[in-house]
């Protein structure tokens, strides 16, 4: 549902005197509250296995909290401020993301405040603000990377991911409805790995449960280190009902970090699930050979560590090998 705000609020882009207040003396649409929350419970008592969305764009409590609690009873919230902090913190020039590293953190605060969509939808592609690639800074390479990058981290980020047509393999230009998508530009090898490795980010996606069954409980997620602002990294631990883990680490600046020390939940044999830079997605190819492996040195808080390879505007995606 597009515009909840807008059904939400009396007063909602009406000036003083263009609105009347409730009867409680308020700015609340309790009429549409109503309404919304009826809506919410006739679609999920007739029709199961149906989900609402909301776009909601304020801090209106309860969005996706279940009607007989009080709530508007929607099934999940376009989560807006992760959103617009993400592609906020993207746009800078790497050497200066460094001073904008909270833009990228500050979505887990609140991450378990509603149940969220990650939503990079038709609205951030159309009007003059260009493609999700273009949003990128650098050079083509660089965009590439960028994409590829963050796509990886907002798969291994809490909520559920939605990617608006044609970003799924770098679509240049914007959206318009006149004319189809720039499907020639999968002639070329670059945007064909931006196209698989989506692929495969929901293949693996699908088969590792530390991604999905905790999505909506704090248990799901830690930081292993959300302030190396320096080399403007960030890596957390998701963490499965089943006790599976996945560790994902970002590197988010246009430089490899060699014998960067990582903290890891457990000593042993880490297996590389995902590396955003792998050849198989045009990218430069620097990993880790596919595993590493971890001591029981602490570090970071956690038990155990590993020094690792990041490669320049990549993320890594780490699963123990069982």
């Amino acid at each position: 549902v597009d515009g909840v705000a807008s059904m939400l609020y009396l007063d909602y882009s009406r000036e003083p005197g263009q609105w009347s207040p409730n009867v409680y003396g308020g700015r609340e649409n309790l009429e549409a509250v109503a309404f919304l929350q009826e809506l919410n419970a006739t679609i999920y008592k007739r029709v199961p296995g149906a989900t609402t969305i909301a776009e909601e764009s304020t801090s209106w409590p309860g969005v996706t909290r279940p009607t007989h609690l009080g709530g508007l009873g929607f099934g999940f919230k376009w989560n807006m401020g992760w959103m617009h902090d993400s592609l906020g913190y993207l746009q800078n020039d790497p050497i200066h993301r460094q001073y904008h590293h909270g833009q990228m953190t500050f979505s887990l605060v609140y991450a378990y405040s509603e149940n969220y969509v990650l939503p990079i939808s038709h609205d951030e592609v159309v009007h003059g603000k260009g493609s999700l690639l273009s949003k990128m800074p650098g050079d083509r390479w660089r965009q590439l990377a960028n994409l590829r990058s963050f796509l990886a981290y907002m798969w291994a980020h809490p909520g559920k991911q939605l990617l608006f047509m044609g970003s799924e393999f770098g679509q240049e230009s914007e959206w318009a409805e006149s004319r189809e998508l720039d499907w020639w530009l999968l002639d070329h090898g670059e945007h064909r790995g931006v196209q698989s490795l989506v692929r495969d980010l929901n293949r693996v996606y699908r088969d590792t449960p530390a991604l999905y069954t905790l999505d909506n409980d704090p248990a799901g997620f830690q930081w292993i280190d959300a302030n190396d602002s320096t080399s403007n990294v960030f890596s957390f631990i998701r963490s499965g009902s089943n006790g599976s883990q996945l560790v994902c680490v970002s590197n988010f600046s246009a430089v490899p970090h060699h014998g960067y020390r990582l903290g890891l939940p457990s000593a042993g044999t880490w297996v590389e699930a995902l590396n955003s830079d792998a050849d198989l997605y045009a990218g430069s190819g620097m990993g880790n050979l596919g595993v590493v492996e971890a001591t029981g040195d602490a570090w970071h808080g956690q038990p155990a560590s590993a020094t690792v390879s990041l490669p320049p505007l990549g993320t890594l995606w780490l699963v123990r090998q069982p």
